[in-house]
């Protein structure tokens, strides 16, 4: 009886216990990489909404100026009438694509702030990607940040100009020179917009977004004769 009873207790061996540490550290292993990856994954979602808002917000204050290129205090000047030999132009529908070393892209436009049919230095603005920030030109030479460096690099800045005419009058009264369409149609104007960006903490998070700007004061082509 005393044998047996020795027997019964003497406990685990050597590779018992080793086998169930061995079995214990896989366990604990597994459950390490299973909550490291919950966690990269909890890092990168967290990285990918902050990217989508930081993207909206920026390309929400590009399209509300962009919204504004263009405008004219004297547009009622543009307007043909049967009066007025030839309509004026608008000396602020320039919109125009501008190249520099400092810049990987880079628009100028002007809009109206005090009537004088004249670009005024105050009433010139632009849109610029510089060193991975989209800039904006608020008067000659002064350049705000759009976009935060420290959460965002923006990889590609695109405005491109749309052109569209429509007719209107069917026709004119009067019948146009030879070889000439006069007939008066209406130039509208409108920018797309692309900015693709990524996280500035994980670059392999990436995202774009694209936008449409209608622009004010469409110009007005042709008149029909007196």
């Amino acid at each position: 009886m005393s044998a047996l009873r020795t027997g019964r207790e003497r406990g685990l061996s050597l590779v018992e216990l080793m086998v169930g540490l061995a079995v214990g550290m896989v366990v604990v292993a597994a459950a390490v990489s299973l909550f490291a990856a919950q966690t990269r994954e909890h890092r990168r979602t967290a990285a990918e909404l902050r990217l989508m808002q930081e993207l909206r917000g920026a390309t929400d204050l590009v399209a509300r100026d962009l919204r504004r290129a263009g405008h004219w205090g004297d547009a009622a000047a543009g307007l043909w009438a049967a009066a007025a030999s030839t309509p004026s132009a608008n000396p602020y529908a320039a919109f125009v694509p501008v190249t520099g070393a400092a810049t990987s892209a880079a628009y100028s436009y002007s809009r109206d702030a005090t009537e004088n049919h004249l670009r005024d230095s105050n009433e010139q603005f632009g849109l610029r990607l510089r060193s991975g920030v989209v800039e904006l030109q608020l008067g000659a030479g002064n350049w705000q940040a759009l976009t935060d460096a420290g959460s965002m690099t923006v990889t590609t800045f695109e405005i491109r100009p749309h052109l569209r005419e429509l007719p209107l009058l069917a026709h004119c009264p009067r019948p146009c020179p030879v070889g000439v369409d006069c007939t008066p149609r209406l130039q509208q104007r409108s920018l797309a917009v692309h900015i693709a960006a990524q996280a500035t903490g994980d670059p392999s998070v990436q995202r774009q977004l694209d936008a449409e700007v209608q622009l004010r004061n469409p110009v007005v082509l042709g008149s029909c004769p007196a």
